[in-house]
């Protein structure tokens, strides 16, 4: 089969399309036959050398894939059926022809949905959803700032704390960003190029700040993070765009609002175990996902969850769709369509 690869770490120019073994699915587990993937974050990093795929996962890029079951591994429970529509979350492997996926981490694909639409749901929304739920706790009528809002978790993220009849407020860096957030559904939007961000939440909250912080960009907006954290908020790191490092009495500031930070990564958490999460628990989000969310991505739903793609590649040309996401100007996910 093909598949999107490179011989060694470096720019979008080390990307080519390789022919690879196909994979033969395990105990418990579903062949799928990839028609689209979707480009992430992790992607890059990845390609760069510098965030290695879990233990035991496909060194294969892509964390996402929508396609057709293909074949079944011995154990399954029958759940599936040879050419069922379906999405898959992954550790690996979604940019290929051919990818096997825990038979637990597949969801069905929404009806009159297309391939290309359904690749742009399962990291992005998932991620949003286990931040919101899992970790953040969500509640109705908490204020919700979430940082790179145009981004395809922060879309979905919009929409999710609309679903949970909470209010999203959000950052971007241009014009046309701030407007497509406004359209999937944000109360408030600030460029943080041009305005300090934190100013203007405390003066939309009306001084109280807000209750939860999804944040991917870390040590730079430290200090105004907490400015405006309402006391005993909850800031969400899931990403380090600007860096780690921290510069000023952090503790202090969080300790005097009561506040707690929590840290999370998706994709590292195939089989953990411990006291706050249990075996499998990326199977039971998948499941609480598709019970509790992707109902709505259907018609005659209030509200309408809406995926929102901003432009599709074919798989020969993904080192153009590296580059596309390196230059940040994608509103939404940018999906890679896999050769037949």
């Amino acid at each position: 089969m093909f598949a999107a690869y490179f011989d060694c770490p470096g720019g979008p120019e080390n990307l080519y399309m390789k022919e690879v073994m196909k994979p033969d699915p395990g105990e418990g587990e579903i062949l799928v036959k990839v028609s689209a993937s979707a480009l992430n974050r992790a992607d890059l990093l990845q390609r760069r050398g510098k965030y290695p795929p879990p233990k035991g996962a496909s060194d294969i890029l892509g964390l996402e894939a929508a396609g057709s079951v293909a074949g079944l591994g011995p154990g399954c429970s029958g759940r599936w059926k040879i050419g069922d529509a379906v999405m898959a979350l992954l550790s690996g492997g979604g940019q290929a022809q051919y990818v096997t996926v825990p038979e637990g981490h597949l969801m069905p694909i929404p009806k009159d949905m297309t391939f290309t639409q359904a690749a742009a749901i399962p990291e992005a929304w998932l991620t949003a959803f286990q931040l919101l739920h899992f970790v953040g706790k969500v509640q109705e009528g908490e204020r919700v700032l979430i940082h790179a809002g145009a981004s395809g978790v922060g879309m979905a993220a919009i929409q999710l704390v609309r679903l949970a009849k909470a209010i999203p407020i959000v950052t971007a860096g241009t014009q046309e960003k701030l407007e497509a957030t406004a359209n999937a559904g944000a109360a408030a939007g600030f460029n943080y190029k041009i305005e300090d961000f934190s100013e203007k939440v405390l003066e939309f909250t009306q001084g109280s700040g807000v209750d939860i912080i999804l944040d991917c960009v870390g040590g730079s907006y430290w200090e105004k993070n907490l400015n405006c954290l309402h006391t005993d908020g909850r800031w969400i790191i899931y990403g380090l765009l600007s860096g780690g490092e921290v510069h000023g009495d952090l503790l202090a500031r969080l300790l005097s609002k009561r506040a707690s930070i929590h840290t999370s990564l998706l994709r590292s958490r195939d089989k953990e175990a411990s006291s706050v999460f249990p075996p499998q628990y990326k199977e039971r989000l998948v499941r609480a996902f598709t019970e509790e969310v992707l109902p709505h991505f259907s018609g005659g739903t209030c509200p309408r969850l809406q995926p929102l793609v901003d432009s599709v590649y074919p798989l020969h040309a993904i080192a153009d769709a590296h580059r596309a996401m390196e230059e940040n100007k994608n509103i939404g996910k940018i999906v890679i369509e896999i050769p037949v």
